[in-house]
């Protein structure tokens, strides 16, 4: 079973259609004389776009500008039926209905080259994209339902608390202000089903489109990205709870499911510049890449190597824009080829590799490295077992498999902690899971860096040492001896309210108070010094125990 998601595809056609190999990508020299500058950005991008990258300190370029329109208009007049446009590889996807058409088209002097990405007439018999025979876990689980102070989660809850994902639930860290585009092959019943109910009625559905067959209805084409999304933003207390479904949701059809071609990797840098421009802050893609129906496509693991595939690189620029990449590994891992498949081998996204529900490596899992090298994939996350919404039913859930469902479960985790860490940039945000995860020390070419803890990568994220966190000691002095004020932080697991003293040498109590603290946050708190210089006792109890350290105010 493969993965799905890009755009500059072919019409939607059943799976045994013909296609004629009359699919090209033009690339153009340059963005001269265009009518976008990098000075005025609001022409072509979002606010919120415009916000990440101010957040992040990432200048926009000339590679944000769009591919300039004279160039565009000069395809079509030649004749060309311009599918998308990328300008991150500045360039523009056409079907050239004859050889006439493609000559007049490179013969434009504005255009640098021409690259046929089409279908084969008859397409040969790869395995289907989505054997959703696999897909459905067969046999029996022992899985249990469990709810917490959160959510009733059923049996999706081994998925979720597998990344501690119902803690950072249970102190409201459920993606809520985090926008996740999901690239995929469609969500079919997605609009209809009551998982998504809770999405639609409170808008957290912001935008949907079908790149393939250029409409906004992505509700009628193919199951599989119903399926990822419910492991995101599935609401249906006692069956399946996502893990961020207070995020809010891009959902694009990229990917004509039933055939492969390259054509597919560029359709999927046109989804993410899409979702870049909306101003998404993470991608799934439950996608990969790596044989097509034309042989003469393929990819070699050479090819791997985080810098080569179009696929990758556009993976790449996306990170380079300020968001997190979550990709799943692939599902070859017991097959001839058992590497991970692009662009899970771009070196800065979260490729996620996939366990089973005891956090054991799943065989089928994509394995790394990457072709350079590089310690692919990145982490895991369930994805033997995992708790989807039945598309065909529209109600109920089962059990499936394939890391096109560990991907999401990361990706949704990936919403919690930015909602935890709002300032972070999101290549602190991915090393933060990576030092978080079980096998930091000791990263593999099954699991990676492992399965991530997200409390900890919240810890991590606030300057702590984990150590000295775990073995009771989360209070922090910013300066001791200290003047006029006392400053400290405090981490805890669980939002609660702590009882603070500062006590004198004859056990005189000289401040006292009570205060709320936020749950997986360092917390700052100041004590005005109005009392003596001295030395003190500062104790601060929480429902889990009492920290006390000596302290001494100076001048």
């Amino acid at each position: 079973m493969k993965k799905i998601l890009f755009y500059l595809i072919l019409l939607c056609a059943p799976a045994f259609s013909t296609y004629a190999q009359n699919r090209y990508v033009i690339f153009f020299t340059d963005k001269n004389n265009s009518p976008y500058s990098i000075s005025n950005p609001s022409a072509f991008l979002s606010p919120r776009a415009i916000l990440r990258r101010t957040q992040q300190n990432i200048q926009v370029t000339t590679q944000d500008l769009p591919v300039n329109p004279a160039y565009v208009n000069g395809v079509i007049a030649a004749g060309g039926n311009v599918l998308n446009t990328s300008k991150w590889f500045n360039s523009v996807t056409i079907d050239a209905s004859s050889s006439g058409i493609l000559s007049a088209v490179q013969a434009l002097p504005y255009v640098n080259q021409v690259v046929n990405v089409g279908r084969l007439i008859n397409p040969s018999p790869l395995p289907p994209k989505f054997d959703y025979t696999n897909i459905r876990f067969k046999g029996t689980t022992d899985l249990t339902a469990v709810k917490t102070a959160s959510f009733n989660y059923g049996t999706s809850f081994n998925q979720v608390n597998m990344l501690k994902g119902d803690l950072m639930h249970d102190n409201g860290y459920t993606g809520a202000g985090k926008i996740i585009a999901v690239l995929d092959a469609g969500f079919v019943n997605a609009n209809a089903m009551p998982v998504f109910d809770s999405l639609f009625a409170n808008n957290q559905i912001l935008a949907t489109w079908d790149f393939v067959d250029n409409e906004v209805d992505v509700y009628d084409d193919d199951a599989h990205g119903t399926m990822v999304l419910s492991t995101i933003g599935g609401n249906v207390p006692g069956e399946l709870i996502g893990t961020a479904p207070g995020a809010s949701f891009i959902l694009l059809r990229s990917e004509n499911a039933p055939a492969e071609a390259i054509i597919e990797e560029y359709n999927w840098a046109a989804a993410a510049e899409y979702a870049d421009s909306a101003g998404a802050d993470i991608i799934n893609s439950s996608l990969g890449y790596t044989l097509f129906d034309d042989p003469s496509q393929n990819h070699s693991y050479a090819d791997l190597d985080g810098n080569t595939t179009p696929i990758s690189i556009a993976a790449d620029i996306a990170a380079s824009k300020g968001m997190v990449v979550c990709n799943s590994a692939g599902n070859e891992g017991n097959g001839s080829w058992f590497h991970i498949s692009a662009p899970s081998d771009a070196d800065s996204i979260l490729g996620v590799g996939a366990v089973d529900p005891f956090s054991v490596y799943a065989q089928f899992s994509g394995k790394g490295p990457a072709a350079d090298g590089a310690i692919k994939p990145n982490v895991a996350a369930q994805g033997a077992q995992t708790i989807v919404a039945d598309p065909w039913n529209g109600v109920g859930v089962f059990p499936a498999n394939g890391t096109s469902f560990s991907s999401p479960l990361m990706a949704g985790m990936v919403a919690t902690l930015w909602q935890c860490h709002p300032t972070a940039t999101n290549m602190q945000i991915i090393n933060a899971i990576q030092q978080s995860a079980s096998q930091v020390l000791n990263p593999d070419s099954l699991l990676g860096y492992g399965i991530p803890d997200f409390p900890m990568a919240c810890l991590i994220l606030s300057g702590l040492n984990p150590g000295a966190v775990n073995n009771g000691d989360n209070l922090n002095l910013n300066a001791n001896p200290f003047g006029d004020e006392l400053n400290f932080n405090f981490y805890t697991n669980t939002r609660q309210n702590i009882n603070i003293r500062l006590v004198d040498l004859l056990g005189q109590v000289v401040y006292s108070k009570s205060t709320e603290v936020l749950g997986l946050s360092n917390n700052a708190i100041t004590i005005p010094a109005h009392f003596a210089k001295g030395v003190y006792v500062l104790e601060v109890e929480s429902k889990d125990n009492l920290i006390s350290k000596k302290v001494v105010k100076g001048n």
